[in-house]
């Protein structure tokens, strides 16, 4: 892979790549060794889906194949930050400056989590002297297969590493994330295997769940915010959004440094700048990304989605409805959906042709003029409420340009209108509580 690579006005290089590396830190590894970079960087692609404007990197399978053009801004020793609400990929560009407050500037994170769970799963290095037990404990074993009588302490030292890393990227793991890391300690240091279950690792598994918990609690009560709105009350019940095993970055705290009044500040002058005619979308996608605590703290407590469109009128763009759900779910919202449907694609299909509903048979018939996948997937999602016995007319409607938007979105409170003229398709408005708050764009490919 060739890749350009702009790291200021007047240092621009070009760099060839003989084989990409398989993870994301790798690739920063990688840089940092080629270019002689030092501290943290945040890497933005040139993304040819939204007419080549940058994009932080957030997975190696959005970067173009063949070549690439790259953006790396370093950061200074005082915008780096340990907390909670750092993430290396965010930063705001010193363009910025002249739409946000003047503290606005400086690259700031959100939030540590910005990869997806590893298909593999690393284990951390241990304090200096548990990792000379287990090397220890691994040499007996690899000579006589002995396995390692490990202290109290010792044990409870590993599973602190092990939640920390585990938190890394998920506050709540599932069945299988839980199984993969104590499958891949005993793989790591086979001296930990449990002579009295099946495959070796079961009772790790559920002491990590114990652990998991234990450490959730400490950094609730060292004022967490994403897991404090989960605290049970016995006080009047507060309606507040609770966080999904999918989401990641539910609720950070505010970056180092910054009130709400400043990051309000920068919400208004979002505002202003969606006012007009013809908004500056790149300066509003940067100081978006560093409100992203403010969004997440007000749309928690649920509040009607006119409001959120009032207050954030550039969530409600193509472009940021993507970014904010990988900031969210650490995972590409297209790509994981469609992916998905290809998935179960033949299955659902085989369905269909089996069932006896009539109205199923309707639908199927597109495939007899188009046979191609994107009929499929259309035929797939236009059947899916037919065979599961709901009515499509609640989520589904087609619609003349002439007619009224509140006759369109009447009793919808999650939906999707075609608006049609003949049997030209004109756009595909997106519905939520009765209302319009995205005309989607007409395109013939994904």
């Amino acid at each position: 892979m060739l890749l350009g690579i702009i790291l200021s006005k007047d240092d621009i290089r070009k760099i060839q790549i003989e084989s990409v590396p398989e993870t994301l830190d790798e690739f920063y590894s990688f840089l940092k060794s080629k270019l002689g970079l030092e501290g943290d960087f945040v890497v933005q692609y040139e993304d040819r889906e939204f007419d080549n404007e940058l994009c932080n990197l957030m997975s190696l399978s959005d970067l173009p194949e063949g070549k690439a053009t790259l953006k790396i801004t370093v950061k200074q020793a005082s915008e780096s930050y340990h907390t909670d609400s750092t993430l290396d990929t965010a930063s705001l560009s010193s363009s910025a400056s002249s739409l946000s407050s003047p503290t606005s500037s400086a690259s700031e994170g959100i939030s540590p989590r910005h990869r997806p769970w590893p298909d593999a799963f690393e284990i951390p290095r241990f304090c200096y002297d548990v990792e000379l037990q287990l090397k220890r404990g691994n040499e007996a074993y690899q000579e006589n297969g002995t396995l390692l009588n490990i202290r109290k302490d010792t044990k409870s030292e590993i599973l602190d590493k092990l939640a920390e890393a585990m938190y890394s990227y998920t506050t709540y793991p599932s069945r299988e994330e839980y199984d993969i890391v104590a499958q891949s300690l005993i793989k790591k240091h086979p001296c930990l295997r449990e002579p009295v279950s099946a495959k070796g690792w079961y009772c790790w598994k559920f002491s990590l769940k114990f652990k998991m918990g234990n450490y959730r609690n400490k950094l609730r009560a060292a004022g967490c915010s994403e897991l404090q709105v989960n605290r049970r009350s016995s006080g009047p019940k507060q309606k507040t959004k609770k966080a999904k095993k999918a989401e990641v970055n539910f609720l950070p705290d505010f970056p180092e440094g910054r009130t709400q009044n400043v990051l309000e500040e920068e919400r208004l002058a979002i505002m202003e700048e969606m006012k007009k005619k013809k908004a500056d979308m790149k300066k509003v996608n940067e100081i978006m990304v560093s409100t992203f605590s403010l969004r997440r703290k007000q749309i928690v407590e649920e509040p009607p989605v006119a409001e959120v469109k009032t207050k954030w009128p550039a969530l409600f763009t193509e472009q940021q409805i993507k970014v904010e759900f990988t900031q969210i779910t650490s995972a590409d919202l297209r790509g994981s959906f469609f992916s998905g449907l290809g998935q179960h694609l033949p299955r659902l299909l085989q369905l269909y042709r089996a069932s006896s509903f009539p109205e199923l048979k309707k639908v199927l018939r597109m495939l007899e003029e188009d046979n191609s996948n994107q009929t499929k997937e259309d035929v797939i999602l236009r059947g899916l409420p037919y065979f599961l016995r709901e009515d499509p007319s609640k989520f589904l409607r087609t619609a003349e340009p002439t007619d009224m938007e509140d006759s369109m979105t009447r009793g919808m409170n999650v939906g999707i209108v075609l608006v049609k003229q003949g049997e030209d398709l004109l756009d595909i408005s997106v519905v939520l509580e009765e209302q319009i708050i995205i005309i989607a764009a007409i395109s013939t490919e994904h």
